[in-house]
């Protein structure tokens, strides 16, 4: 069985080269092993998802740019990810507010090509089926 995702689970970014936390608000009032567990819904960039410091992906605009400006040579920049689609496939089964709760084998996609994935769920006592 999957870990029911919460705030404060380490994410981390394929072309990102930091981790981040995942933020989760306490709207839905569901708290799993302390702090308020996550949905599939919680895929907002900066509210829920935060940069993960520099992005070396060249399908983000400002990472081409910056490669191009310096002659082909791969010019990381500053991540900011674009994430318009939720986590999937999260835990259709388990509904937090009538939404699918995010489970740890989820993954978000960024439209700069990235794949985000949860490397530690925030908590380890509440599991999902």
């Amino acid at each position: 069985m999957a870990m029911q995702v919460c705030a404060g689970a380490m994410l981390m970014c394929s072309f990102g080269v930091a981790p981040a936390a995942l933020s989760v608000l306490p709207t839905n009032r569901v708290m799993a092993g302390g702090p308020p567990a996550a949905t599939i819904m919680d895929h907002i960039p900066v509210v829920n998802i935060p940069p993960f410091g520099m992005c070396t992906s060249l399908a983000n605009p400002t990472v081409a740019a910056a490669t191009t400006a310096a002659l082909g040579v791969l010019t990381p920049m500053p991540c900011v990810p674009v994430v318009p689609a939720p986590w999937v496939p999260g835990a259709p089964t388990v509904l937090i507010g009538s939404m699918p709760a995010l489970d740890n084998n989820s993954k978000a996609m960024c439209a700069w090509a990235g794949v985000i994935q949860i490397t530690v769920p925030g908590q380890f006592t509440v599991m999902v089926p």
